[in-house]
């Protein structure tokens, strides 16, 4: 990155600063037109959105209108029906020992925040937390990822058509370069990023010097989990729905499945039945299957092949970044497949027969962002839900968390830190400020000196 590049994104920082400390984005209003004119822009962008997306990763028209295009509208929508509710002051309890007072908690803006986003839900993983962001009353930094470059560059006519140069600016170029200089050179008020524990991890570093907090969206292995008092069939075509949406891109994706041995047989024919309804005999020639969205993960994943017994799938093609939807059995303990994120569409599928056996399993790989528990036992569902430490879940389907505005989203340990979605991205992009309102009327000087023995009696009677 040349200095002249980095001047100007110095000054664009400076812009965003002069704008948040204008108070130009605190007022209800103010924060509800540049949220209506994001979604009028996403709008009128939407087809330019659908082909970027098919042009970098091959993704369905109806996966990324459905992932990253509608969700964001909704949150948009939900945003602008509660934000009069959420920026309200709350009225909370006082104690009696500091009566005649009122307590009140103000939502504050934090400043100047900085999105990272990852290349596989490009669209809904920067505008979400944008939306929080302004409805919060912040400016922002958008950095999209340089992975999918036909998707960015129409994210950034979207932010230049919708918002003031002073509310919101994309930076791109390579996340690695770019990220820590302005990171080092600048100091964020909060920081949400959205990709692997690595690139966590440096952003973490990163981030300590200024102190700036810090919300990390990663990943894991997320398993799902059939009981054998499960809707067997309904399982099966979930956890495939799952596990082949974007071409198993997804980090609440299933990683991998296990299955209890008395219900393997059963899962396994419904399992090849759904994806050959799904894609047809011929995965590769079919419009609603995305692919890898570059060589280096379709090396990755294609590696994953070799490592277990082929049930299904198992081809590839290099030249277009395919990889057939694969279940492999019989894999080795110690296999790479088992111990990294996979995020392609590989599955091992594993049985089971006592439910210790699947604690155990997942604590191999500890904290997955997501686990699908399949089963008609309430017992069962209990016993994994309280067992396993993930970020959230389902019970008897895959990813529908990551849909419900009023649902907390986030990991747990390797998984990430930190909850958004509705009005928790809200909360997340603001400062709680507490205020006492102390009464004038009465002045009792107990908390004042002298100290005598007739105020510690009443002291302690009311703490």
């Amino acid at each position: 990155m040349s200095t002249t590049t980095t001047d100007g994104i110095g000054r664009r920082l400076a812009e965003l600063r002069r704008h948040f400390e204008s108070g130009s984005t605190r007022a209800y209003i103010g924060r509800c037109e540049a949220l209506r004119s994001l979604r009028k822009a996403i709008v009128e962008h939407e087809e330019e959105l659908l082909s970027a997306m098919h042009a970098d990763m091959r993704k369905p028209r109806f996966e990324a209108y459905l992932s990253d295009i509608g969700l964001v509208l909704a949150a948009i929508d939900h945003a602008l029906e509660g934000l009069k509710e959420w920026m309200a002051p709350q009225r909370v309890h006082t104690p009696i020992a500091i009566q005649l007072s009122e307590g009140t908690v103000y939502h504050e803006p934090l400043g100047v925040v900085l999105i990272i986003a990852p290349w596989n839900y490009p669209v809904l993983l920067l505008l979400d937390p944008l939306v929080g962001a302004i409805a919060a009353g912040n400016c922002a930094v958008l950095k999209p990822s340089q992975e999918v470059p036909a998707t960015s560059a129409v994210l950034r006519r979207i932010v230049q058509t919708a918002l003031p140069p002073g509310l919101a600016m994309i930076v791109q170029g390579k996340g690695s370069e770019i990220v820590p200089t302005l990171m080092k050179d600048f100091r964020f008020d909060h920081v949400f990023f959205t990709g692997s524990m690595n690139a966590g991890k440096s952003i973490l570093a990163l981030a300590a010097p200024h102190l700036t907090p810090v919300t990390l969206e990663l990943g894991g292995k997320s398993p799902a989990i059939v009981d054998r008092k499960s809707a067997v069939k309904v399982a099966a075509k979930r956890i495939a729905w799952s596990k082949y949406f974007n071409a198993g891109q997804t980090c609440i994706a299933t990683d991998h499945a296990l299955v209890h041995s008395s219900v393997m047989d059963e899962f396994l024919d419904a399992y090849r039945r759904s994806v050959e309804r799904a894609f047809g005999e011929e995965p590769q020639q079919s419009p609603h299957y995305a692919r890898l969205v570059n060589d280096k993960r379709f090396a990755t994943v294609e590696a994953y092949l070799a490592q277990g017994r082929t049930f299904i799938g198992g081809r590839s093609d290099a030249v277009d970044r395919y990889i057939a939807p694969t279940v492999l059995l019989d894999v080795p303990a110690n296999s790479p497949v088992l111990h990294e994120e996979i995020f392609g569409p590989v599955l091992p599928v594993m049985p089971w027969t006592e439910r210790e056996e699947v604690v155990s399993l997942t604590q191999r790989n500890p904290f997955p962002l997501a686990a699908y528990i399949f089963s008609n036992d309430r017992g069962a569902q209990q016993y994994f839900r309280e067992r396993i430490a993930f970020g959230g879940g389902c019970i008897n389907h895959c990813m529908l968390q990551f849909a419900a505005p009023d649902i907390p989203f986030g990991g747990i340990g390797n998984s990430g830190m930190g909850r958004y979605h509705g009005r928790r991205t809200f909360e997340l992009f603001s400062a709680r400020k507490g205020i006492v309102h102390a009464s004038t009327l009465l002045d009792h000087g107990l908390q004042e000196p002298p100290y005598t023995a007739i105020k510690e009696k009443v002291l302690r009677r009311l703490v």
